[in-house]
Parts: C-alpha cells; structure tokens; sequence
C-alpha cells in the first residue's frame, strides 16, 4: 500500500497577508548560579522574585575613579542560588512541552559568560536532571499509551512526515529487525549507568490535555554550530585508522512553508525516556568542549537538542491511524545551549581556541543585532531587514521570532566579581530581548470526527468478549470450532460396522438404521438449540444496540450541551476581544500621543542645549574677546607711553641744545665785551682769518676744490627681486645720508594680499627707541610664498639695524698745542667760532661733555 505524504500544517502553503493577531513577550528568566567558594566576592543580588541588583566591585571601583553605581534589573521571573531543576522546569519549560503536545512550536535557549552554569541548567548533573531530561520525561509520560508503532510515521528530507499503513509499517520494522547493528538504541537495552540518575525523574509530570484519539510518534536530533557551520552530531561515520574521514558540515535549507530545517540531519524515533536520552548522549559526547581559564568544560560550540513530535487523529472505528494528509500535524521544540561569552584577555586563548572565541562572541553578536532590529521595528514603526543570515544560529531559528512559537530565554549569570563586566551586557541584552513581541500560534484545526471513539471501541471490543466467553467460550474462532466438535463428536452413537459379509444378513442393515435414527434426533435437538442460541444472540446484540444507541443519544445531549456552552464562551470571547482591540486602540493612541509629546520634548531639550551652547559660545567669544581688547589696550597704551617718552626726551635734548648755543653765543660776547680798547685791532682779512684759522685749529681744513656731496643711498642686497616696503604711518623721518632704497618696490603702510601676491620679497621699517635715546630703525625682511587655502603668508629670514649716534670724544681746544700771547686769545677764540660756523654743528644727545664737531658738509663758497 502507497504510504501517504503529508506536511505540516503549520503554515499555509502560500502566505497571505492576514491581520495582525495577538502577541506575546519573549518570556526571559533569570538565574543566579552559587559562588564556587564561599569566600569569593559577590557582585549581583537578588531583591525579589522578578529583581536583581548587580553593583561593581571595591576593585571596580578604584579603577573608575571611585565611581559606585548599583544597577537593577527586572525579568519575568528572577531563580537565586538554592532553587531546584524542577521548580525551574515547572516555571520556565512545562508550557513549552504542553503546546509541543497540542501541535505548537517553542524554543528554549539558555544565554550566559561561560562558566555561569548553562549546560548544568539545560542537561542537569547525576541525581539532579536539567531541563532537558524533564521534558523527555514528560512527553512520554504524557502520551506513552497512545504512542503509534515504529515506522507508521516516517520524516522525509524536506521537512515534512509521511503516514504508512500497518503493513508498511510492519515490513518496514522487519526490514530494521533483519540489519545486522540496528541504527537506534532499543528501548530494552540496560541504560547506561553514566546518565542513568539524570533521567530517573520521581514525580511524572504529565500534561493534562492530551487528545487520546490520536496517535503520536517522537523524533529526536542534535546538530552543533561549530565556528558557523553546522554538525550532525548522531551521524553514523566509518571509523578509518589510516585516514579518518572529517565530519561533514550540513546546510540550512527554506521548505516550501518557508521555515528553517538542516539537510540530511539524522531524525531518529524513540519510543521512550531512556531511548532518547540515550540518544543525546551519543551525541553530548561529540560535541566539542575544551579547558579555559575560566571553566574546566568550557563549550566550544552552539548544541540543538529538537524534538519532532508528529500526531494523526484515528480513523471512525477508533482503529487505525487516519490516513488523510491534512489532519497530519508536526510540532517541534528546540533546546538550545549557547557557548557563552568570554574575553581572551582573561581566558588566555591562543591558536584554535582564539578563533573559536571569535566566531562564538560574532554569532552572539548577530543574536543581539537581530534582537535590536525586531525590537526597533516593532517600537518604532520601521521596516528594517533583520540580520538573519549573519549567521547560521540566527538563521535556524528565524522563523520562531518570525511568529512561529513561543520564545523563552534563561539568562544564567554568575555572582563572582571577576565577571562584572560580562555580566553587565549579558543583563542589558536580557531586559532589552523581553521588550521583542512574537506573534501567538494558532490553535490547530480540529478533525470533526466523534471524541472518545478509541475508548469506545475498546470498551465495546471488552464487552462483545465477555459475552462471548459467558455464553460459549472464548471467541478465538479456532477454539471455537475445536471446541463444538470435541462437544458434539462423543454425543453421537458410534457408527457400527457397516460392511455386509453374507447376503442373508439381517442385522446390521437394522442396527445400521437405528443408529443414524439416532444421530438424526441429536441433529434436530443440536439445530433447535443453535436456533435458540442464535435468537439469544440477536437478542443479546439488540440490547447492545439499544444501549449504544441511548449512550450516543446522551452523549449527543451533552456534545450539544457543550457545544451551547462553547458557544457561549466564544461569544464571550469575542466580546472580550472587541473590548480588547477597543482598548488596545486606545493604547495605541496614547502611545502615539506620548510618543509626540516626547519626541517634541526631545526636540525642545536638543533646541534648548543647541541655545545653551550657543549662549556659552558668546560668552567665551565675549571672554576672548575681552581679553583680546584688553590686552590691545595695554599694548597701546605702553606703545603711546613709550612714544611719549621718546618725544619727551627728544624735546628735552633739542631745548638744552638751545640753551647750550645760547650759552656759548653769551660767553662769545662777555669775552668780545670784556677785552681791553687800547688799540684798535684791525680786522683782517678773510684770506688771513683762513690762513690763521687753519694754522691754528686742530681740525682738517676745507678743501677748497673738492666736488660737492652727493646723497649717498644704501644698495639693498636683494635690490633685483619685486618688494613690498611697508612702511607704518607711525615712523618718523631719521633725515640721515643713509636711506634704505630698494628698486621696483611696491611702498604701502599696511601690508595687504593684494600687493603680497604681486611680489616674492618683503620688508617692514621699524622703528624704537635705543638704550642712549636714540631713534634705531630696524629693515625686517621675509620671504613671501602661498598657502594652500590661496593666501599668502611671510616667513621672515634677516634683520637689518640702522643707528644714528654721535661721537663721544672730548671737547676740542682751539689753540694750538705751543703756547700762544695772551694779547692774541680772543682772536684765537673768535677765529675759531667763525671756522666752525661755517660747517655744520652736531652735539651728541644727552652729552654733558660739551659739543663733538664733525665735518657732514661742505664748507660754504665765497663769493669770488
């Protein structure tokens, strides 16, 4: 007989765009693992049932500058340190198992650094199973007397299931029976006394609604994600000593209902608690772990424990498994310990295990992006694309936080010090994952065939053989039959011999006829009494069919009783419903005004920083400023008061000049006042007054044919090249024979781009006043060259310093060296005064020795 392939009925075939239904939380637990010594430093604390409180350690502290921050936490329920496996199992893994049971996806994962117990939460320790034993224990449990035989239900490659007949089924286990190392443990096979405490679970947990008109068949597979590839770990290799055969990496693969499955995994079927937990076994010892600095057994990779559960309603006589595609229903739950977390800095990998840390921190990573992204979605009204493919974990399990099943998620931390930080984000990603909603499963169809026909049929198979047995034994046709004959052959008289020896034999013709007489009585009374035993028969199956018919009619009372009563509550549920959508429309309003008001709060707080920056900018352009014009000031007022100073003294010099020739020019005339008229001296002429001047003054006479001075200007040693002289309006004309000059030179008072870009040279005339008065003019000198903004800037190269000074010698006399009459001094003197009036006179400032005279002119040209 042709199997019959189905699909789940999970998702219709082709997606069409429904109304949002409800949606449920991502339900996130946490639990508090005990300190592995008693003297170690605590850093997390649980404060009640929902609440945690993590604060940084003294170390912590110091290292922060003495910052003391204590953080809370709050979760869908909080596990502390002295918490059993089954009080978590009932809180955090019961419901899960109970909608695998009613044909509902889930998936469990445990979240955590390493070390913080996530392996110990999900398989358990010898005496104290985890979560993973539990709930093998409660499916079995659950519907152990209502499991199908091996082989009725088979998994295909594609992620669907098909149901066979009985005798496909039969041959089928034959064929399993005839292979020489059958592929899946036996269930009668002595368990394994490594593992034998962690699944002898006392209190059988049952679900309490499990349809026992259907029959239900269990698939178990493990895979590991190992540096983002995924590893069957229940695939059968050849053990080769020479070349031993890698194992082979599987591939993620899209169904046609679009949900996530791995190629080729290995699904067996297991018919009890030992078997499967046998199974996962096998595979727990090839998943691989590795010692770190932080924990003994630390695990290197990502372990996925699923559980296929298929389930087909029975036929109308309660018999056989229904062989319609469409009632054919696989669940799935999904047990997930992640590798936790670390920083290599303080588990000291190096080599492989560095690069296993890598790939374990990215796809936690990833988990987190698409847990940020979901949540930023569905807050914000955007329709970002989740990260999904990033990696091979958040790709497998795509399609539960795409609505298809419940998510719950065991956060397990650990309280030492060391780990705060880690536990720190770890607490972060938690309380953010529970903000993420995913859609709720509906309910699966149901089959419309009678409730209860598998007991009926069982109860009415009892009775007919009760019967059966009062009335004439059991019903086993075979001692039925070998039964009557053994009643009805020693009731009938032997037949006597019927062979006649002599033609006069009158004997055993008679007695020949008198015994068939006999036999023919026994007939008639055997034939009366099966009619009487058929009558009683039909008697019998009347009352039977009167009974069943009046147990039908009350139980069609009741299903209509109920079915009032259902229709009631459904109207009352949709009345709820409507109210609900009432008030969650109203929600949504209020959120969307309280998202307004805060977007416009945020908006006025950014307006009003961006104002309270700009105020304190013009502050400290203010401040600057100040400062700036202040320090203008000062500068200004010491260049005015240093100036001041100078024409102070200037003037100062040029008075007491004054008063000096004014003082000579009286000595002059007391001298010609005061000298004895006895004689009339006579005036010589001025050929002897020269003659007599120059034999007697000490100082070099005029030429008298010398070529008259020309102002000599100062060649400037960069004189071929384009300048700018820029000379300040501040500057005061020196009037020396020296001058700087330079050709071809642009002269302004204040230096612009504009003449900078039209020459390579630059020179600034600055002038100040020197230590002894004098006015010193400084020629700076610079290189002019453009910038990359398209400016121009000055690099200054060379100072050049011009100095007027006077000569400090002593006062000249003006007689000569040998004595000379005293009757001819005041000649001597006179002539003197009217040589040196004839150049001009220059007296050092500041001098208090008297005038230095120096020839700076030609004498003056008589008239001829």
């Amino acid at each position: 007989m042709k199997a019959a392939r189905v699909k789940t009925p999970r998702r219709p075939a082709l997606r069409k765009p429904t109304p949002p239904g409800p949606k449920d939380p991502v339900g996130v637990y946490c639990r508090v693992r005990p300190l592995s010594r008693p003297d170690q430093e605590c850093c997390i604390e649980v404060i009640n049932e929902s609440t945690v409180q993590i604060h940084p350690p003294d170390g912590y502290k110091i290292f922060r500058n003495g910052e003391y921050r204590e953080t809370q936490y709050s979760f869908k329920e909080v596990f502390g340190t002295r918490v059993a496996q089954k009080e978590l199992f009932d809180v955090v893994a019961k419901p899960l198992v109970e909608d695998l049971i009613r044909g509902k996806n889930g998936l469990l994962f445990t979240y955590g650094v390493t070390g913080s117990g996530k392996t110990h939460t999900m398989t358990g320790s010898p005496g104290d199973g985890g979560l993973l034993p539990r709930c093998l224990a409660m499916i079995f449990n659950s519907i152990g007397p209502f499991q199908a035989k091996r082989f009725v239900f088979k998994l295909d490659d594609k992620n669907g299931v098909d149901v066979q007949c009985e005798v496909d089924a039969l041959l089928e286990r034959q064929k399993r029976d005839a292979m020489p190392v059958p592929k899946t443990p036996s269930g009668k096979r002595q368990i394994d006394p490594e593992f034998a405490d962690m699944i002898n679970v006392q209190d059988h947990c049952k679900a309490e609604e499990v349809d026992e008109d259907n029959v239900y068949s269990v698939f178990v597979s493990y895979i590991e994600i190992y540096n983002n590839y995924i590893y069957d770990l229940l695939e059968e290799t050849p053990f080769d000593l020479i070349k031993p055969k890698p194992p082979q990496s599987k591939i993620l693969r899209e169904d046609q209902n679009h949900n996530m499955y791995v190629t080729g995994c290995t699904e067996v079927e297991v018919k009890s608690t030992e078997e499967a937990f046998e199974v996962f076994w096998k595979g727990q010892k090839k998943r691989r772990i590795a010692n770190t600095q932080l924990n003994r057994e630390s695990s290197r990779s990502h372990g996925v424990f699923i559980i296929k559960l298929a389930q087909a309603p029975l036929d109308a006589d309660g018999d056989n498994v229904l062989q319609e595609k469409e009632q054919i229903t696989l669940s799935q739950l999904s047990l997930v310990d992640l590798a936790g977390s670390e920083r290599t800095n303080r588990t000291k990998a190096e080599g492989s295990r560095l690069r296993e840390a890598g790939n374990i921190n990215q796809s936690l990573m990833t988990l987190r992006t698409c847990i940020e992204v979901l949540r930023e979605n569905q807050m914000c009204g955007t329709n970002k694309m989740v990260p999904y493919r990033d990696s091979k974990l958040t790709h497998l399990f795509k399609n539960y936080f795409d609505g298809e099943g419940k998510v719950r998620m065991i956060v397990c931390v650990n309280p030492k010090a060391e780990d705060y930080e880690e536990s720190l984000q770890v607490m972060r990603f938690a309380e953010m994952t529970q903000e993420v909603e995913v859609a709720r499963p509906v309910d699966r169809p149901l089959c419309g065939l009678t409730p209860g026909r598998r007991f009926r049929n069982q109860a009415f198979r009892e009775e007919l053989a009760r019967k059966l047995e009062i009335r004439g034994g059991p019903i086993n046709g075979e001692t039925e039959e070998q039964s009557a004959l053994e009643l009805l052959l020693p009731s009938f008289p032997p037949l006597p011999s019927c062979e006649l020896l002599d033609i006069n034999d009158d004997q055993t013709l008679p007695k020949l006829i008198e015994v068939l007489e006999e036999r023919h009585k026994l007939r008639q009374k055997l034939s009366e009494e099966f009619s009487k035993n058929v009558l009683t028969f039909k008697t019998i199956l009347r009352e039977l069919d009167s009974n069943v018919m009046s147990k039908e009619n009350c139980l069609q009372g009741k299903l209509s009783e109920k079915e009032k009563i259902i229709t009631g509550q459904k109207a009352e549920i949709e009345r709820l419903e409507k109210k609900s959508k009432t008030l969650e429309y109203k929600i949504e309003i209020l959120e969307k005004t309280a998202t307004i008001y805060e977007e416009d709060k945020r908006h006025l707080q950014q307006e009003l920083e961006s104002k309270s920056q700009k105020l304190q900018r013009q502050a400290s352009d203010k401040r600057r400023l100040e400062a700036r014009l202040q320090g203008m000031v000062a500068e200004t007022t010491m260049k005015w008061e240093k100036e001041c100073e100078r024409r102070v003294a200037a003037k100062q010099l040029e008075m007491q000049n004054k008063l000096w020739v004014k003082d000579e020019k009286l000595k002059q005339l007391k001298a010609i006042v005061t000298e004895p008229k006895s004689e009339k001296p006579e005036r010589p002429s001025r050929e002897r007054d020269r003659e007599k001047a120059i034999q007697r003054s000490i100082s070099p006479p005029p030429v008298p044919n010398a070529p008259p001075v020309r102002l000599r200007h100062r060649r400037s040693r960069s004189a071929g090249e384009r300048w700018v002289d820029h000379k300040p309006p501040s500057n005061l004309p020196t009037d020396t024979v020296m001058q700087p000059h330079v050709p071809h030179a642009i002269t302004v008072a204040a230096a612009s781009e504009k003449a900078l870009a039209k020459c390579d040279k630059y020179m600034l005339t600055h002038q100040e006043l020197a230590s002894d008065g004098e006015i010193e003019t400084k020629l700076i000198k610079g290189d002019v060259f453009k910038t990359r903004g398209g400016g121009q800037a000055v690099q200054f190269t060379e100072i050049e310093t011009l100095k007027q000074e006077s000569p400090t010698g002593r006062k000249r006399r003006s007689s000569p060296s040998s004595a000379d009459p005293p009757e001819d001094a005041a000649n001597a003197e006179w002539t003197d005064v009217e040589t040196r009036c004839s150049v001009a006179v220059e007296m050092r400032a500041g001098s208090a020795l008297g005038p230095g005279y120096q020839h700076h002119a030609q004498p003056k040209r008589r008239k001829p």
